[in-house]
């Protein structure tokens, strides 16, 4: 895997070195501008964007999550039969980060409206793109952080259980504390987005 990510890492070094190469030499650097790219993509491509990477990551988080859980649970369910009833709240756990970035999306979409083509380049609509890209963005990330941080939690749960019953609740304690993570993302996208008007 090492090997392949420095392979990659490498080839995208080369080739973003020959293209900026290729614009210094043949006098083209200046079409590289990322503040033309921000003024000139809509408002609305921003936050369609954002609400994406909010449920998308999100749902990555939680399926990650309970493919970790998931995995150990049925092995250690092998030798010890009663640890799967009592661990299935990881898989919950799991199933409620995904959760969280649908209802992001949910309070993100409230803000749009239809605006005519004339009126959509205005600063209020362009702050409101913005804020809705890095809000479902940071809640996007945060659920996936959370979604791995669970599962590796609950499958640790299950095998301590399936070891020893008396520790469930102790690595459950610690499993709790994981999944608030999404939750600090929640506020943290709710906040981002407090201030921006509706498209208007």
């Amino acid at each position: 895997m090492a090997g392949f990510l420095t392979y990659l890492t490498g080839s995208t070094i080369s080739f973003l070195s020959l293209v900026g190469l290729y614009m210094l030499l043949t006098g083209t650097g200046e079409t590289f501008n990322v503040g033309r790219l921000l003024q000139d993509t809509s408002p609305f491509a921003w936050s369609l964007t954002g609400m994406g990477l909010c449920i998308g990551l999100s749902v990555a988080g939680a399926a990650w999550g309970i493919f970790i859980t998931g995995s150990a649970l049925l092995g250690g369910a092998v030798k010890t039969p009663r640890i799967q009833s009592r661990n299935l709240i990881s898989i919950i756990f799991c199933e409620v980060v995904a959760i969280y970035g649908v209802i992001m999306a949910i309070v993100y979409s409230a803000k749009l409206n239809d605006v005519p083509p004339e009126n959509i380049f205005t600063t209020s609509n362009y702050f409101t793109g913005y804020a809705i890209f890095w809000g479902g963005l940071t809640v996007g990330v945060c659920n996936l952080l959370c979604g791995l941080s669970v599962g590796i939690t609950g499958s640790s749960a299950a095998l301590a259980d399936a070891q020893n019953p008396e520790l469930f609740v102790k690595v459950l304690v610690v499993e709790i504390f994981g999944s608030v993570l999404g939750l600090f993302g929640l506020i943290v996208g709710l906040l981002t987005t407090g201030k921006a008007a509706d498209f208007h």
